[in-house]
């Protein structure tokens, strides 16, 4: 009770192996004084491992690859509606899809529209953006 977990990131060169962990405490306890003294348990996952972990992870980039304007209307096919595909029922929603990486959801709420259109007949509200 009481604890709270926290992730963070830094970037490093694509396949790099080397432990970051001690980097980014050092840069959270320069901005935050006291934050070691409160840490319980820490885990490291380097960009080797990212990479061996997922195929998607090209070098350790969890954002699946280059985000280049290419990108930005091909990933990952060239399509008005890239969240289908071929299998009836089956969405695709991770940052390999429009409008590509970041913690946005926007992926998932697409995949989502479709998905509800295409089985249910039904209509999602527009978000407003």
């Amino acid at each position: 009770a009481g604890r709270q977990i926290l992730w963070a990131y830094c970037h490093v060169p694509a396949g790099s192996t080397r432990d970051m962990g001690e980097a980014v405490t050092d840069q959270l306890e320069r901005f935050a004084p006291g934050f070691r003294d409160v840490v319980v348990q820490t885990q490291v996952t380097t960009a080797a491992e990212l990479a061996s972990y997922n195929r998607n992870y090209i070098g350790g980039d969890f954002s699946a690859g280059i985000m280049d304007v290419r990108g930005l209307v091909q990933r990952p096919v060239v399509s008005r509606v890239p969240w289908r595909t071929p299998v009836r029922g089956v969405y695709l929603c991770s940052s390999s899809t429009p409008p590509g990486p970041g913690v946005t959801g926007m992926p998932g709420y697409f995949a989502a529209k479709y998905a509800l259109k295409d089985i249910f007949s039904l209509e999602v509200p527009a978000l407003g953006l």
